[in-house]
């Protein structure tokens, strides 16, 4: 990490869960730490995330595809963690048309700006497992094609090859990373948008019956959001990365009923129901997923070290204690 003292690094969606994670760990690292974010109410940014590092960062109010407000940003950064998007799929489902303006129209905006102005920066990118659609063969990995099953996860895609390509053709540094369920303190949690997982806490922690869709087989990994952060900061730092394709994942395989059970045992209460997917989720929905990691752990030296039952305990605390801030319609 001591790639990162006295550098100038610029995070994108730098409100939101994962982004004020990072944030944190960067300022801890002895990075310059500057946030962009555009606070739509839909997309999970939130001020609070970062309330105890107002006076140890720099925030600004801008959209990524603002290739004005942006030069001047991109001009000065050595490591650029590009973090914003719109991640939910029903929301991309039913206006595609925004979805692909700020999944893939602004990230190739962004591209534009560093390309002219700052070729040199390293630039990671958070992309997602969704691309994948339904799996062929489990665990996945990075060599599955991308076959995705909503808009979303076809502009995320768009997203992550337009870096690809500004790597390979023009010069720039970048890498992608394929992440799963991520989850932890900071998470969007008053509405589904985010993860699925942050609605159930929210209900787990007002007393309220959350829903599990389907039978509640389905299987899934997790990553508690310092591994994911942890993985993002050994990419920036790596010169390995660059022009590459990495999955995150984790080692402990759940359905969903496990996961629900696991939850309200260690919130000490709780209850859960299942219920048919509803048509437009169902539409959707992937089936089974977990990842094969193996690639990022051989090349970087990545693996996941929280475990889920560590990190839901560590979430549900967190949100015990800061619901408030989380779960109001205004925030």
């Amino acid at each position: 990490m001591n790639a990162y003292i006295g550098k100038n690094v610029l995070i994108t969606g730098g409100l939101g869960f994962i982004g004020s994670n990072l944030a944190r760990k960067l300022v801890q690292e002895g990075a310059i730490v500057t946030l962009v974010d555009n606070l739509n109410p839909r997309h999970g940014g939130n001020l609070f995330n970062v309330a105890d590092l107002r006076n140890a960062l720099t925030l600004k109010s801008c959209d990524l595809g603002n290739s004005e407000a942006m030069t001047p940003l991109v001009k000065d950064a050595d490591f650029i963690f590009n973090l914003a998007g719109q991640t939910s799929h029903i929301d991309s489902m039913c206006d595609p048309l925004s979805d692909l303006d700020i999944n893939a129209r602004a990230q190739l905006s962004f591209l534009e700006t560093c390309r002219e102005f700052n070729v040199r920066v390293k630039i990671v990118y958070a992309s997602t497992r969704q691309i994948y659609g339904k799996a062929d063969i489990l665990p996945v990995n990075e060599k599955q094609l991308a076959r995705p099953v909503d808009v979303n996860g076809i502009n995320k895609w768009a997203g992550e090859q337009f870096h690809l390509l500004y790597n390979n053709v023009h010069g720039l540094r970048t890498c992608a990373l394929r992440r799963t369920n991520t989850y932890g303190p900071g998470m969007r949690v008053k509405d589904a948008r985010q993860t699925f997982l942050g609605v159930w806490l929210r209900c787990l922690v007002d007393k309220q019956p959350f829903q599990v869709f389907g039978d509640g087989l389905q299987l899934r990994d997790f990553n508690y959001v310092d591994d994911c952060v942890n993985a993002l900061l050994l990419a920036g730092a790596s010169e390995k990365a660059n022009g590459n394709i990495y999955n995150l994942g984790g080692p402990e395989i759940i359905d969903l009923k496990s996961l629900a059970e696991l939850m309200i045992t260690l919130n000490g209460s709780g209850s859960y129901k299942l219920l048919p997917f509803p048509p437009n989720r169902k539409a959707i929905d992937i089936g089974d997923y977990y990842s094969d990691y193996s690639l990022i752990r051989g090349s970087l030296g990545w693996e996941p070290r929280v475990s889920l039952q560590e990190g839901l305990a560590r979430t549900i605390e967190y949100y015990q204690l800061n619901g408030q801030h989380y779960w109001k319609q205004d925030q």
